[in-house]
């Protein structure tokens, strides 16, 4: 167990500005003489009290996007290349470690995939949360086992005393992943960022996580950074998305939009792979080809090998965002033009 030393953050919301901002990121690997440029100039943005799903396939950047926030990029052979992160309007690349340790867990709290390899198999539940607590305030043993016990409750733990006592192994996935939750919230963050945290569970149990996460976020207020592939999930609980595509951001908006009405050709590909009851017996979508290699990406739109509306100016050049209103963009000026006017022009036929 570490020391329960009290960390302060001097950090405070700006008046009228997002909890969260990533300007421009971009974070690279370095290995065997290669370059992995994982994020590419990301850009995205979390609201006080709302929740932010970012959604692509394995190996877009996600949860690269996740750990750069907290710090916890491997620097080698990871490098934070360029952009900038500001939680609360400050710069988190460039405070010094003490501030960055305050916030982490107190105000930005992360619940990873894997519980069982993120408890502390040698600790019990109670002991792991009590000291979540005690790192960051100066509160007595006594106070933060009775508030680990209410966090237990707060997150469904069937008998909260005897739950503590308990050691990770005794628990079952769906119980482990409720401790991570409630280890999460055991300072109140403003921010909680979950990465994927369903995807080990069955289907019944993901479902009363994500209850679970709604209910918490109304009662608490708090932001939350949903990481997912599963676009099942983002229907049930997010507010906007961000749909991420080989480091970079291809759409972005509200759920109704984005559901209602992709504009970017990988989104549409994710869509039409969903199941749906017009489609009974028929095989479901699947986007041709794979994430590209960060270390080989192609030229241009890095979605362009795998479009099916892909033209020559997609492999010449990287496409600006295009704003296609209310505040929906999309990273493809082929939709924008069809957007704007009929199909009436061959150069717009694929």
């Amino acid at each position: 167990m570490g020391s329960s030393m009290n960390i302060q953050s001097s950090i405070r919301v700006p008046e009228n500005g997002p909890l969260l901002s990533v300007q421009d990121l971009k974070v690279f690997f370095h290995s065997d003489g290669k370059i992995s440029r994982a994020l590419d100039g990301v850009s995205y943005e979390v609201r006080a009290g709302e929740t932010v799903c970012l959604v692509g396939e394995s190996g877009c950047g996600k949860t690269v996007s996740a750990l750069a926030i907290l710090g916890l990029v491997p620097q080698p052979p990871g490098e934070i290349h360029g952009g900038e992160i500001l939680f609360k309007g400050k710069n988190l690349l460039t405070i010094d470690e003490e501030t960055l340790q305050g916030l982490r867990g107190k105000e930005i709290s992360m619940i990873f995939q894997e519980p069982m390899t993120s408890l502390n198999p040698v600790f019990t539940i109670g002991d792991q949360i009590e000291e979540a607590i005690m790192v960051h305030e100066a509160v007595e043993k006594a106070e933060a086992h009775r508030r680990a016990i209410e966090l237990l409750t707060d997150v469904g733990i069937p008998s909260p005393e005897e739950r503590a006592k308990d050691y990770p192994h005794n628990l079952s996935g769906g119980q482990r992943q409720r401790v991570m939750i409630a280890m999460a919230l055991a300072c109140k963050p403003d921010l909680v960022i979950a990465d994927e945290p369903t995807t080990a569970l069955d289907v019944t149990i993901q479902d009363q996580i994500l209850h679970l996460f709604r209910d918490l976020k109304e009662k608490r207020h708090m932001a939350l950074l949903y990481i997912t592939h599963n676009l099942s999930v983002v229907a049930e609980i997010a507010d906007r998305i961000y749909v991420m595509y080989s480091g970079t951001i291809a759409e972005v908006g509200n759920v109704e939009h984005i559901f209602r009405d992709p504009f970017h050709p990988y989104t549409m590909g994710l869509l039409a792979s969903l199941p749906s009851r017009t489609r009974k017996g028929q095989s479901l979508y699947s986007i041709p080809g794979a994430v590209p290699d960060p270390a080989y990406k192609p030229h241009g739109c890095p979605f362009n090998p795998r479009c099916p509306y892909v033209q020559e100016s997609c492999r010449a050049e990287f496409p600006e965002m295009c704003d296609f209103g209310d505040d929906h963009f999309a990273r493809c000026p082929i939709t924008y033009r069809r957007r704007k006017r009929p199909l009436n022009n061959e150069e717009d036929n694929p």
